[in-house]
């Protein structure tokens, strides 16, 4: 089994890098198939999620061409099936994207209800409301194979004519997909309740250097005025915003002083906040942030928002930092239902966190020491590396494919900033 070792006590230092957005790659790679000609993707993350994204690509007929690790071309004329297939989609969330793309493109879709991590339920119900006010009808599919249900969803529409969709909720996936729907769809699609993350702003600019007209994103009302036909593009993916707080968080929690590059600073606005509220001094420039801290973190509390809130995707990094911290913090979750799973993990690890319904109740320790830990999910994993950055001793960590679905070089950058991290193979001790 392959596991990250880490020797824990010391402080970061020196420079990351941060990579291209996984969230922004994950809905801009299957708006390519929205186009009629080729599209050049740049700054696009090496990472397994993205690899998995290009497999359902060229399973389904686009050609693809790297040209170098973070670089790509694809064709997606040779396509010819509305059905994205149902082993590669349904292990990863962002394939339900291919819904919107493939009822753009063809009218038609069948794709896998999605995996990813296991951080509670992930309904589609907006998405699919905003299909069928578009004129397309739908229904799921289930099947089993060796006693496991799987689920799949199939759209189509003769015609798909633009309406007015007000979202019941404000839902990242749900506004993307009827984005991706809405651009060859004729007529204007005015969609209210839009969720503004960045991602969502880099693929309405994405979709707009195709030809698409999408005005209105990072606000709550995008309009699209949809459009035949879509042509080739050449396109930069915007740096990762939870890469970057990651990184930022690592920072604060080892009392290092990091420069983290390649940064669009008023993204990380949310993360800089409430790192300063623990007592940590971040320092804006252009491109970079430079975080630096000193002796024990204040105390805090978090809820986690839409954007521009603090991100559900920072609270298990979050949550290491607080318990260190001088004092009793709170997390509140309230986007996802299942996520303090990695809580009982960090217990292991002496920290005192108790969880009551949406809410982690974190009285902070004077320190951590290592322990053998497994990564619940993606970013429970990245907690679980900077817990073992700050800890006395060794800390072993399994289930590392988590963690190489959203970050990049993660053992490479830390290694440069002064850890002491390798990826090691050890047996399970289950298997002892």
């Amino acid at each position: 089994m392959d596991k990250l070792q880490i020797i824990g006590g010391n402080r970061l230092s020196g420079e990351i890098e941060i990579s291209g957005a996984k969230n922004a790659a994950l809905e801009i790679i299957p708006a390519v198939i929205l186009s009629d000609n080729v599209c050049r993707i740049e700054n696009v993350p090496d990472i397994t999620d993205i690899h998995a994204m290009i497999e359902i690509l060229i399973a389904m007929g686009a050609k693809v061409n790297y040209i170098d690790r973070t670089t790509v071309e694809i064709d997606p004329r040779p396509i010819d099936t509305y059905i994205a297939p149902s082993e590669l989609a349904r292990n990863i969330r962002g394939s339900y994207y291919f819904l919107g793309a493939l009822l753009g493109r063809s009218r038609h879709a069948l794709v896998a209800m999605p995996g990813g991590c296991d951080i509670g339920t992930r309904p589609i119900d907006q998405h699919l409301k905003g299909f069928t006010a578009l004129g397309a009808n739908y229904r799921y599919i289930r099947d089993t194979v060796d006693d496991v249900v799987n689920i799949s969803v199939e759209v189509e529409a003769k015609k798909l004519t633009g309406d007015n969709i007000y979202l019941d909720v404000v839902t990242v996936g749900a506004t993307i997909n009827i984005m991706l729907a809405a651009v060859r769809a004729d007529g204007i699609t005015v969609i209210e309740n839009a969720a503004r993350e960045p991602h969502i702003v880099d693929l309405a600019n994405f979709l707009n250097s195709m030809g698409a007209d999408v005005r209105g994103a990072g606000t709550d009302v995008i309009k699209i005025r949809g459009k035949k036909h879509l042509h080739s593009a050449d396109y930069s993916i915007i740096p990762d915003q939870i890469e970057a707080g990651t990184y930022m968080v690592a920072a604060a929690a080892t009392g290092g002083n990091v420069l983290i590059r390649n940064v669009i600073p008023k993204h990380l606005e949310s993360i800089t906040s409430k790192l300063e509220e623990t007592g940590a001094e971040v320092v804006e420039f252009d491109d970079s942030v430079r975080v630096s801290a000193a002796g024990r973190p204040h105390r805090c509390n978090i809820k986690t928002m839409p954007h521009p809130g603090f991100p559900t995707d920072m609270q298990p990094q979050m949550a290491v930092l607080l318990s260190l911290a001088d004092g009793t913090s709170h997390i509140n979750e309230s986007i996802w239902d299942n996520r303090f799973k990695y809580v009982e993990e960090l217990r292991k690890m002496g920290a005192k966190i108790e969880v009551r319904g949406n809410v982690a109740q974190i009285s902070g320790v004077r320190s951590l020491y290592g322990a053998d830990l497994y990564a619940t999910d993606l970013r429970a994993g990245a907690a679980m590396v900077i817990a073992g950055l700050c800890a006395d001793g060794e800390t072993t960590i399994g289930k590392i494919h988590y963690i190489e679905r959203g970050y990049e070089c993660l053992t490479e950058k830390l290694l440069r900033a002064g850890a002491q991290i390798q990826r090691v193979s050890l047996p399970d001790p289950a298997d002892l």
